[in-house]
């Protein structure tokens, strides 16, 4: 199964990483790799993650302050975003 990231949830990443960059950029480099290799398992079990709170969706927990939620297509793993826990959470996708 491929893994894909949508536009909005690189540009989530990017945002994220930018921030952590500012304090620790040896952090914000972990954080990536780390995200990185959770999703990049999620080619091997696209169902690994929690049911989802959107309809058609699954939540992959990153780290304790950040979910993924992302959605199984055909044999694609689409990555919907990287959601802060703190954030309002979307009615849809």
């Amino acid at each position: 199964m491929a893994v894909k990231w949508t536009k909005t949830a690189l540009a989530n990443l990017v945002a994220i990483v930018e921030y952590i960059e500012q304090d620790n950029a040896e952090r914000a480099k972990s954080f990536v790799l780390e995200i990185q290799a959770k999703t990049n398992s999620l080619a091997e079990f696209p169902n690994m993650g929690r049911p989802g709170r959107v309809t058609g969706t699954r939540e992959l927990v990153i780290h304790p302050n950040y979910i993924i939620p992302y959605r199984v297509r055909g044999d694609v793993v689409e990555i919907l975003r990287v959601q802060h826990v703190a954030r309002r959470w979307p009615r849809r996708f």
